[in-house]
């Protein structure tokens, strides 16, 4: 029992910690860049505010977490992101491919609980700085479960709190607010009056069918008439969650301190919609319907954005520009919303596609006013144009890895931030991002100091791709469809042999088409046209282009749409080849083409977007020239995922059995390897509400054993699914020899690997 009596001077519990890095705001950037840089081998004090990790993508928001794919609906071909980010969304379909807000919360906290270098203050909110000129030395916070209040010192410290309260005490420079087309000449910068300067906050509900009438009652806040917002007759029954990101309010107002204040509205504006599907009587489907969940936490998208070494700007999305100190990858387009939100007669949001993906630079996260302070998240440096495309979740989360390793090599090499950026020490950090599966656009891991690099490569088989075996599944050629290959520039011709039902006499057209960025998968040049002449019933039509001057590169074979057609659709789902369609998705303002105004520096393209599965089989055909695609040179490119070419180890069709072999001269100690397979980085994997149609994606292999010279086995695993997988041997291996037995799960799929490591 404990008993005081009156005491006039009483005080909180008082803790200090002192770390090498602490990071303030644990949403998914935060999350991930203390991951990340705990596993570089520092200390880390993780420091949240809320009772749950992850952010706008927790269980107390539930957005889905989206980046460079944005719902598969552009052109960025398999860019999904890796890395510590993709490790998570990774397990998350493991585990949770119906998309449970909930499950995910389990897995963050899982995830950084078995860091040993994290501390992690949940319910912590960080209060005052204490910085001697411009460096921070300390940082108070207050835990409002356990009232102890915190004091936090360390070397580096990194902002990830979203409205950037760690920068902000710090005082480093920031802007709130759209700046105007005259100051970097952004073409896309609003008119502050009409459009405003801000994106406002949304609050998400969910509903569910509970088999029997159920009656709604709204309470006397809610919206009384729903013709008040523009957009009511968008408002259906079964839609929910996500589907109403566009109830979005506060853009006018400082999305700081009255965030209270617009979170009240937009209560109201979600009650007022559930009133009317449940009461207006236009919406009988809504019968047996109930509200399951309505937030607490308003999402936010945007507030305070800080000023770093580097401002990017529209035209480093929109150019694809390249910068020497890259870290991570964007590929969401330029995507702004009307400050009024859902009470705005404009569209809801106004969305601009890049023909590709795009880099990030290091020097938008470190500051030019503090010292010691990194940015990571939505506050990082960028115009507010930009910062439309850098927002979205999973493209502030593997920025947040790259600022984090950049970190943790400043406080292990005892280097300031603003020096990192400096090419000794850049080439550095980008290496170490490559070697966890992070990928930077146009960059290669160089693997010459790996004890892989010395050995000899032997596989049981490479696929020489000469045929997309045909199936009993035809499809009418009702929009225009595509088949993506690879070529290399030793090629002269492109040889093929399509089979084709036709209804009636008639002709396929046919075009091939190609990026003009070679590294881009946006189809905009045509290189090759056929038009045949087809019979009534089943036939073979033989299409020959000429690719002699072609590089290294995709092609897409473009069939012109035409219903009295049908192709015959493969089985075969092989890494690196995907069929595309001209379509719409208009979620990310995917029209089939994107047609901008002319003076807003926007390209004009054709989307050519894959379905999911259990869609987006290939097309079936015969090539006349095997494409060479499964080379066990590709183990060599240093790129882990498809570009201008698989990049990928690909085992023949009939090989049952595959194995990869490593051999050196002499017997080599061997600690630890890692593997990096095809978890299919075109599938968007969004987080939550969407659904995943399996829990492993069916390129990825999941059981292999590693052996060495006498046939021991070293390791084995049944249940891999990962894009990487990191094997440290409980004591090192003495060997000469080490193969890799893969299980093949289907003859339709071929194991493939991107890359094999050995230390």
């Amino acid at each position: 029992m404990i008993q005081e009596s009156y005491s006039k001077n009483r005080s909180l519990k008082e803790v200090s910690i002192e770390t090498d890095l602490l990071i303030v705001g644990g949403g998914l950037s935060g999350t991930c860049a203390a991951i990340t840089a705990a596993r570089q081998g520092v200390k880390v004090v993780l420091v949240q505010d809320r009772p749950v990790l992850g952010g706008n993508a927790s269980s107390e928001v539930r957005l889905w977490a989206l980046g460079a794919t944005s719902h598969m609906g552009n052109n960025n071909r398999w860019s999904r992101e890796t890395g510590v980010t993709g490790e998570i969304l990774e397990e998350n379909l493991y585990r949770n491919k119906e998309g449970n807000a909930l499950i995910f919360d389990t897995i963050l906290i899982e995830k950084v609980k078995q860091e040993e270098n994290i501390t992690l203050l949940l319910n912590t909110s960080a209060f005052e700085v204490a910085h001697e000129n411009t460096s921070i030395q300390a940082v108070k916070a207050f835990n409002s479960q356990n009232s102890t209040l915190y004091t936090l010192s360390a070397k580096r410290f990194c902002d990830a709190s979203g409205d950037g309260v760690l920068s902000f005490l710090a005082g480093a420079s920031f802007r709130m607010g759209a700046e105007t087309i005259e100051e970097f000449g952004e073409k896309m910068a609003p008119n502050v009056e009409q459009y405003g300067e801000l994106l406002g906050h949304t609050i998400y509900f969910y509903t569910k069918d509970t088999g029997k009438p159920v009656n709604f009652t709204p309470p006397a806040y809610a919206l009384k008439d729903i013709t008040e917002l523009p957009r009511f007759k968008n408002i259906q029954a079964d839609h929910t969650g996500c589907n109403y990101w566009w109830i979005e309010y506060g853009g006018r107002f400082d999305t700081i301190h009255e965030t209270e204040n617009i979170k009240y509205e937009l209560w109201k504006i979600v009650y007022g919609i559930w009133n009317y599907i449940k009461n207006s009587g236009k919406f009988p489907e809504a019968e047996n319907m109930t509200l399951e969940w309505v937030g607490t936490v308003p999402g936010k998208r945007e507030s305070r954005r800080f000023e770093g070494l580097y401002m990017m700007k529209q035209q480093d999305v929109i150019e694809q520009r390249k910068f020497d100190d890259a870290i991570a990858h964007g590929g969401w387009a330029l995507d702004l919303h009307p400050s009024d939100g859902v009470y705005s007669s404009l569209p809801s949001c106004t969305q601009w596609h890049s023909k590709g993906t795009y880099q990030i630079p290091l020097s938008t996260a470190i500051s030019r006013d503090i010292d010691n302070l990194y940015f990571a998240g939505r506050l990082i440096s960028v115009s507010h144009v930009a910062f439309g495309s850098t927002r979205v979740m999973l493209t502030s989360a593997v920025a947040a890895e790259g600022t984090a390793v950049a970190a943790a090599y400043s406080i292990k090499n005892d280097v300031l931030p603003k020096d990192t950026v400096e090419k000794e020490h850049i080439e550095k950090i980008q290496q170490a991002l490559l070697e966890k599966s992070s990928y930077i656009p146009h960059l290669k891991l160089d693997k010459s100091n790996f004890l892989s690099a010395k050995a000899k490569v032997t596989v049981s088989s490479e696929l020489n791709l000469a045929e997309l075996r045909p199936s009993n599944t035809w499809k009418t050629l009702q929009m225009p469809t595509a088949q993506m290959l690879p070529i290399t520039s030793d090629q002269k011709t492109l040889e093929l042999r399509v089979p084709i039902i036709a209804g009636k006499e008639t002709t396929v057209d046919v075009e091939l088409k190609v990026s003009l960025d070679a590294t881009n998968f946006t189809p905009e040049k045509v290189v090759g046209i056929q038009s045949k002449e087809i019979e009534k019933g089943h036939q073979f039509v033989d299409l020959k282009f000429d690719v002699s001057d072609l590089e290294d590169r995709y092609v897409f074979v473009c069939f012109a749409p035409n219903p009295d057609l049908q192709l015959n659709y493969s089985e075969d789902r092989i890494t690196g080849i995907l069929s595309v369609f001209r379509k719409e998705n208009k979620a990310v303002s995917n029209f089939g083409q994107q047609e901008p105004p002319s003076d807003i520096g926007i390209d004009a393209f054709e989307f050519w977007t894959p379905q999911r599965r259990p869609e987006g089989q290939n097309i079936t055909m015969q090539l006349q020239t095997p494409l060479f695609i499964g080379k066990k040179e590709h183990l060599d490119s240093g790129i882990i995922r498809p570009v201008t070419s698989t990049n990928a180890w690909i085992a023949a069709l009939d090989d049952a059995y595959p194995t990869l072999t490593l051999e050196w001269e002499n017997v080599e100690e061997i600690s630890s390897m890692k593997l990096y397979f095809d978890a299919d980085l075109d599938h968007a994997m969004e987080s939550t509400q969407f659904g995943h149609p399996e829990s492993i994606v069916p390129y990825c292999v999941e059981s292999f054993r590693i052996k060495d010279e006498n046939g021991k086995c070293l390791f084995q695993t049944e249940n891999n699914h990962t894009t990487l997988c990191e094997i440290t041997f409980d004591q090192p291996v003495k060997t000469s020899k080490l193969t890799v037995e893969f299980d093949r799960k289907d003859s339709r799929i071929p194991v493939s690997l991107f890359d094999v490591i050995c230390d």
